[in-house]
């Protein structure tokens, strides 16, 4: 049970940041888009992703390697279109 909570906490996190990603993708639009904040963002789930691994703590494993994708995205949007 507790690992079903997990994934369902991972699916739910991570697919957050979907449609943060389609919109600036589709609009090019990256001014509502704090640089810092992603940036500091992206290296706690690193972190976080790092964590999981060490613990083999799969659902936060799986939760931090998409989320960090989706996050460098948005990050690489930022400088891409700014």
């Amino acid at each position: 049970m507790p690992e079903s909570i997990g994934y369902l906490a991972a699916i739910l996190t991570t697919c957050s940041f979907v449609p943060q990603v389609w919109h600036t993708l589709r609009t090019r639009d990256v001014s509502g888009i704090s640089l810092g904040m992603y940036t500091v963002f992206a290296c706690g789930v690193a972190l976080w992703l790092g964590y999981g691994l060490l613990l083999g703590a799969w659902p936060i494993v799986a939760a931090n390697a998409i989320t960090l994708a989706l996050a460098l995205a948005i990050l690489y949007m930022k400088l891409r279109f700014r």
